[in-house]
């Protein structure tokens, strides 16, 4: 009788080694190397080619109408493009008890609420929890099915025989394939299943979405080879002091990847934030130093958020540089522009940057609010309660135009801002702002002479 071959695959990162090693040459993880064996060979007499069609000019191909299911929640409906796409396979994740299995038990109810079926499978907990749960949420529907289990094969009977139009999966971790002798959760499990549902999905146009755990890295657990499999990747975020939370796609081949949901966690479950940025700046106290407004575009909305900045002086051989909600690498070279270009000896203090109400922002644009709270903190001056700025700076100092000013500034106006420091335009003509005081700047210096006059 043959030996069979295995082979050591990291969980983290999917690197496959011969023998057994304590850590990971690849990723430098200590103990996620498991044994695992390959999947039977085909048999030999058998061909491994399968037929295909003849190519064709991509002219003569039909485009085929993209019909979306609503899910009935707004924010998840902006996110996803305008709703889940047939046979799509959708990909969410987020830290452990930020609200993943809560947010698509309520997208389960709504869709069940229009006379389509829905199948919530659950490899964590029991159908009484998971009824509890609903029951707290207002998710009860007659159309909404619920089984626990974890086996794959029993998966796919289940959906065979109900034939749902939305499947899914808590969580993709958890389910097994009966062929393959790893355990759940491993490389070669977690990528198989993924890749037999998302033939199920494609062949019987149902639309299924996947529950993946994340690592304290902020990837997902096991395989990032689920992200290449998928249709869509959405994050679920949210710091657990907050109770607002963030649903950002990262991967979407039918629609945009710049949109995000907001949502606020309470006791009856995840609600709409229709208008978030006057909740992000409703706790924000007016005539204090080291705070400024910013608006930030996520997607096609414009948020208006709080930056705010506290520089104090230090007598550590290395100052601190501490930043919650923005890129950490972009506040240093910002700190550095301002010791370059404008004297300021940030070299002996330390710097703190934050994003008050728990959002991220990702957009170059908050550059120049950065740059503004924190040289508000140096000068300890605070700056003008109803202005607002936004920019991208350059190492030069210079400040660069941003995309879709005129929505950023119509968005200030209606929250009753009435000035603005943003980039000046490249062809010379000013920006027509409206009921606000628009001041264009082309490097940081200029732009220091408006917010500190």
């Amino acid at each position: 009788m043959a030996k069979i071959k295995t082979h050591f695959a990291c969980q983290q990162c999917g690197y496959q080694a011969p023998r057994w090693m304590g850590r990971c040459p690849e990723c430098g993880s200590w103990g996620t190397l498991v044994e695992e064996r390959p999947t039977a060979p085909a048999a030999r007499g058998g061909s491994l080619r399968q037929p295909s069609a003849a190519p064709v000019p991509v002219t003569d191909i039909q485009r085929p109408a993209l019909m979306r299911i609503p899910t009935g929640i707004a924010e998840v409906d902006r996110t996803l493009g305008g709703g889940v796409v047939p046979g799509s396979v959708v990909l969410i994740g987020g830290d452990p008890g930020i609200g993943k299995s809560t947010l698509l038990l309520q997208v389960a109810a709504r869709v069940a609420e229009q006379g389509r079926k829905v199948l919530y499978v659950s490899g964590e907990e029991s159908a009484e929890q998971i009824r509890a749960r609903a029951e707290r949420v207002g998710a009860l529907a007659p159309e909404l099915y619920l089984v626990t289990e974890t086996l794959l094969e029993a998966i796919l009977d289940h959906a065979e025989r109900i034939r749902p139009d939305l499947l899914i999966i808590d969580s993709v971790q958890t389910a097994h394939g009966a062929e393959l002798e790893s355990p759940p959760g491993s490389i070669s499990q977690v990528r198989e299943v993924a890749t037999r549902l998302l033939t199920v999905s494609k062949e019987r146009g149902i639309s299924t979405c996947l529950i993946g755990h994340v690592t304290k890295e902020g990837s997902f657990a096991g395989p990032k080879a689920l992200e290449h499999i998928v249709d869509t990747v959405i994050y679920f975020e949210g710091e657990g002091q907050h109770a607002y939370r963030v649903l950002r796609v990262t991967k979407n081949r039918f629609g945009s990847t710049h949109e995000i949901g907001i949502f606020e966690m309470t006791e009856a479950g995840l609600e709409e934030v229709g208008h978030p940025s006057r909740i992000f700046l409703a706790e924000r106290a007016p005539g204090v130093t080291g705070s400024v407004v910013v608006v930030t575009m996520e997607g096609t909305r414009p948020l208006l958020v709080e930056m705010q900045a506290l520089v104090a002086p230090t007598h550590a051989s290395f100052p601190r540089r501490v930043v919650t909600g923005v890129d950490g690498n972009r506040v240093a070279i910002l700190v550095a522009v301002l010791e370059k270009r404008l004297g300021m000896p940030l070299s002996t203090c330390d710097v703190f940057v934050n994003v008050a109400g728990g959002v991220r922002v990702t957009e170059p644009a908050a550059d120049l609010g950065i740059v503004a709270a924190v040289a508000s903190s140096y000068r300890n001056l605070p700056l003008d309660p109803g202005l607002v700025c936004f920019g991208e700076v350059g190492l030069t100092g210079e400040i660069r135009e941003v995309r879709h000013a005129a929505q950023r500034l119509h968005q200030a106006r209606h929250l009753g801002f009435t000035r603005c420091v943003m980039p000046e335009s490249r062809d010379g003509r000013p920006v027509e702002g409206g009921e606000i005081e628009v001041w264009g700047v082309r490097t940081v210096d200029a732009a220091m002479g408006v917010l500190f006059p």
